[in-house]
């Protein structure tokens, strides 16, 4: 797709950057058969090739609005156009560009502002997250429908083992995660010491990026980057083998940590290698020897709800169904596998009614084949998903439930 910069975007970084990405464009519109947004709205605006062409225009000069600000916020960052593009295109490196362009033109409503100031600065926190949880638990009952299924119980977190074994690889705890599901990384760890390997959280690790990343607040994704890396950074010199996510959302993000913080003088080449020792826990199981655990989930029907950051993001489609198989798990394929469960971070919050609707198409995929349970890889899409009626679990709490009977 042919573009002319702007001249105040010509000599860019991210000018160029966008461009490069919006030549190797060619319109085809195979995109748009798998963007859920596009699936539900019909708008062309409100598809890849769409919002690729308003990201254009900005580019080019023109003043966006907002309704492009709207069309952008609409996407889900799920990432299901770059699998499907024929030509390769990096469409969410292009979106990032866009909607902090636009975050900077177009004053965004009040209320707006509001809720994602207060998502910057509560989610990405344990010690604000997991007291505003209590509270909005205790006023459940004055909750719409909505909220009621998207909450969970605070829960307490217990420290993982001390290293026992030569083998060491690190966790990130998470923001969400800890206070919600820290029971995920107690499950890795159990899992892990069978396989003669010790999982260790670095204490001062914290949030990945990610909200800040896709809120465009960039300078405040950097830091938490930064923070992460200085937390990670003794461990790595001490031979920690890798950096294991079980957030795969967090996971796509920390893969990418090159790429944020690339100009960054002080921290590019550690970036770099902290992204390179990433590795979702699927990665870890599947590299492993699980011969002894060949029948492990013999019986058991497991639908998988495998996460846009995992089979898009990290492009891991299949590994961990293929990990269940192994050990004697049946895997009921799961009709639009491809398309996004609505949960997305905040997307939940930010866009609830298209939120809902994605939710429900995604429950109905997974319940179709009647499973004895439901699993993902992702906090988000878990929290999402899960309700008291229909509980979703992460799929490592699969093997740490029954690994002490083989």
């Amino acid at each position: 797709m042919q573009t002319r910069l702007a001249k105040h975007y010509a000599n860019t970084e991210s000018g160029l950057i966008a461009e490069s990405i919006i030549r190797n464009c060619v319109h085809c519109g195979f995109c748009n058969a798998t963007c859920p947004t596009y699936q539900i709205l019909g708008d062309e605006r409100d598809g890849p090739r769409g919002r690729i062409y308003l990201i254009k225009q900005l580019l080019e000069g023109s003043t966006p609005t907002r309704e492009t600000q709207v069309h952008l916020d609409q996407c889900l960052n799920c990432r299901a156009c770059e699998t499907t593009c024929p030509s390769g295109v990096e469409y969410a490196k292009l979106a990032d560009i866009g909607r902090a362009e636009v975050e900077k033109q177009v004053r965004r409503p009040f209320a707006d502002q509001i809720l994602r100031q207060a998502l910057l600065h509560t989610v990405p926190y344990p010690g604000r997250f997991g007291p505003l949880l209590k509270t909005v638990n205790l006023l459940k009952p004055l909750l719409p429908g909505r909220l009621k299924i998207n909450l969970t119980p605070v829960q307490k977190s217990k420290p993982l083992s001390q290293q026992r074994h030569q083998r060491f690889m690190l966790v990130l705890a998470g923001c969400v995660q800890s206070v919600s599901s820290p029971q995920t990384n107690q499950a890795a760890a159990k899992v892990l010491d069978k396989l003669a390997i010790s999982l260790l959280e670095a204490p001062t690790a914290g949030c990945c990026g990610a909200l800040a990343q896709h809120l465009s607040a960039e300078e405040k994704a950097a830091l938490q980057m930064q923070q992460n890396i200085d937390a990670w950074w003794p461990y790595i010199e001490q031979g920690c083998e890798a950096i294991v996510m079980t957030a795969s959302g967090c996971g796509s993000t920390v893969k990418e940590y090159g790429y944020f913080l690339r100009n960054d003088k002080a921290y590019a080449a550690k970036a770099a290698k902290v992204s390179g020792l990433c590795k979702d826990i699927a990665e870890v199981i599947a590299a492993e020897d699980l011969s002894a655990w060949k029948n492990l989930g013999a019986g058991n029907s497991i639908a998988f709800q495998c996460p846009c950051s995992l089979q898009h993001g990290q492009r891991l489609s299949g590994v961990v169904e293929s990990i269940l198989q192994q050990l004697g798990y049946t895997t009921p394929v799961v009709s639009d596998a491809h398309i996004c469960c609505g949960s997305a971070g905040s997307y939940a919050l930010l866009q609830p009614e298209l939120s809902q609707q994605l939710r429900q198409h995604k429950l109905n995929a997974l319940k179709a084949a009647q499973p004895d349970k439901i699993v993902t890889a992702n906090i988000g899409c878990q929290l999402h998903l899960s309700s008291k009626e229909q509980p979703v679990n992460h799929w490592i709490e699969l093997l740490a439930e029954q690994i002490d009977n083989v």
